[in-house]
């Protein structure tokens, strides 16, 4: 099974300057992994302005609103049919990250491509050719809200385009939630120091950061709105997210489950899965959960299930 070493050089490069700086700033020591809390610390208390502004960042009801991650041309999708029914197929993914809203807090999923590509225009590495217009600070600026709003972040997985704007997390202020397996994918025990964890992504911009291990089913606030459950092949830890919105009802976003429509349709396994038999596995019980609860799915990465969607789904 080819290892996901498919982003390298120039973006590589981006992604490793975008996570590099936060360690740096809080002062972490080199090599050393994140300070790991067993449950979601009491809320610090805080100044008169930061609780203005936290009231005024409160919502009645969940919601789910999109946020552009940038854009991914593939030149050769060949890499992601394990079946080799792919070769010579070309196509543009979107690289979506999302923010849930909860009266008790704002959830952060997936953090896209590297900070870094805001500005620099399209950027190729083989196969691919990575843009990004807004970075995730901006787009949330745009919604009144800033990094430090932001109570919770989890991430699908651990791939470059998905971890990308790392660098921009409120350390003080955001707990990231994960399972054991992804972050010992992460970090594993065995890394020297120097050395790039088997994903060969600089994840560095983690380390400040208070992390919890959550296990399956991870309900992120308790009332069954937001679960966060494992789905693992494309990395030893990949996770999905179910969020039950009041109006729209369950929607589930698949994380790399799938990257496109075919994918789901044909059950395509790309060739860099760490996994490819717990892919399936993981694809029959997404399935079953999806016509359990009649939820809508959003495959992350698929324009035609992304594009279209109102600014915020309730």
């Amino acid at each position: 099974m080819t290892r996901i070493t498919l982003f390298s050089a120039s973006i590589l490069a981006l992604t490793m300057a975008a996570c590099s700086g936060p360690a740096d700033e809080t002062g972490a020591p080199e090599g050393t992994s994140p300070e790991t809390e067993t449950v979601a610390p009491e809320a610090a208390e805080a100044s008169e302005p930061e609780a203005e502004t936290a009231e005024a960042a409160t919502v009645d009801a969940v919601e789910l609103i999109k946020l552009d991650c940038g854009s991914i041309y593939v030149s050769d999708l060949d890499i992601f049919s394990s079946a080799g029914d792919y070769a010579g197929q070309t196509d543009t993914l979107t690289d979506t990250c999302w923010l849930v809203r909860h009266p008790e807090g704002n959830l952060l999923w997936d953090l896209g491509l590297p900070g870094n590509l805001v500005g620099a225009g399209e950027q190729t590495n083989g196969v691919f050719t990575v843009s990004m217009d807004t970075s995730l600070e901006d787009q949330l600026a745009a919604m009144d809200l800033a990094m430090a709003d932001i109570d919770y972040l989890a991430i699908s997985h651990s791939h470059f385009d998905h971890v990308g704007q790392a660098g921009a997390i409120d350390a003080d202020a955001t707990e990231w939630l994960v399972n054991e397996s992804e972050y010992d994918f992460m970090f594993p025990a065995d890394t020297q120091e120097g050395e790039a964890s088997e994903a060969d992504v600089d994840y560095s911009a983690f380390e400040p950061l208070r992390h919890t291990i959550i296990g399956d089913d991870y309900d992120v606030f308790g009332d069954g709105s937001v679960v966060i459950f494992e789905t693992p092949g494309h990395t030893p830890g990949h996770a999905s997210l179910l969020v039950n919105l009041p109006e729209t009802g369950p929607v589930l976003l698949t994380g790399d489950l799938y990257h496109r429509v075919e994918s789901r349709e044909l059950k395509r396994v790309p060739q860099f899965n760490t996994d490819e038999a717990a892919t399936l596995a993981s694809m029959e019980a997404f399935e079953a959960k999806a016509d359990e609860l009649g939820a809508k799915v959003i495959i992350q990465h698929e324009p035609a299930d992304t594009d279209g969607l109102p600014d915020v789904m309730r």
